[in-house]
């Protein structure tokens, strides 16, 4: 499947119109549901095909953001041989109180896995704790890029998305 017929899929699964609040704050007339396409094990196993090219050869772990980047990471983890950590938004309050459960992550060379990314602020949250627990950050990868990365290139995160809204938006009028 190409990357253009991927795009078609994943519009079609997920584009809505109506009145949605981001995770930023920002009001929005169309939303992608990413549960739509993470849901569906024949679009995440064919987006984990075509995300997997973009991952640095160096990659020792990937780490998969709660909740959209678990099922994206774990699919890129089968699709890749790749080992993952899955990443909490706050510190767990009981049990082992991690940010992170899986493997240990401290002085590997991570991949951080994320569904869509608009303005990148819980992205960028997590990499500083990962960071503070000595992750190597090497890339951030997402599905869907809603806004510009400029936020996570002003953090030093080197971003990849598959699409821009952009270019998913265009793909459903070919």
């Amino acid at each position: 499947m190409t990357k253009t017929e991927l795009a078609q899929k994943v519009f079609k699964a997920s584009y809505l119109t109506g009145t949605f609040k981001l995770r930023s704050g920002q009001i929005s007339n169309e939303y992608f549901d990413k549960y739509k396409f993470e849901s569906d094990p024949e679009l995440l196993r064919l987006l984990a095909k075509h995300m997997a090219p973009l991952i640095l050869p160096e990659t020792q772990i990937l780490a998969g953001l709660e909740l959209g980047g678990v099922p994206l990471a774990t699919a890129l983890s089968l699709e890749t041989g790749i080992p993952l950590i899955f990443v909490r938004k706050k510190e767990k309050q009981y049990g082992t109180q991690k940010i992170a459960e899986g493997l240990e992550f401290s002085g590997k060379k991570v991949c951080v896995i994320e569904d869509v990314i608009t303005t990148g602020g819980q992205v960028i949250e997590s990499c500083q704790e990962l960071k503070k627990q000595g992750a190597m950050i090497t890339q951030v990868i997402s599905v869907i890029l809603r806004g510009s990365g400029k936020e996570l290139a002003e953090q030093g995160l080197n971003l990849n998305s598959l699409f821009t809204m952009d270019e998913l938006k265009n793909s459903a009028v070919l």
